[in-house]
């Protein structure tokens, strides 16, 4: 009973800022999109243009 729970509560939990933060990061193409994301990141664009 208590796997279901578990296995439940994996299936909703959302993402940390941490985590949402890791996953932009790495969608950056090459050295000067990371740049540009990590600028991004830093001024809080993330948070803002993604609703997290």
């Amino acid at each position: 009973m208590f796997n279901t729970l578990k296995r439940a509560a994996k299936l909703i939990r959302t993402p940390s800022q941490v985590e949402r933060e890791m996953a932009y990061l790495n969608e950056a193409g090459d050295r000067y999109d990371l740049e540009a994301r990590e600028r991004n990141l830093s001024r809080g664009v993330l948070n803002r243009n993604f609703g997290f």
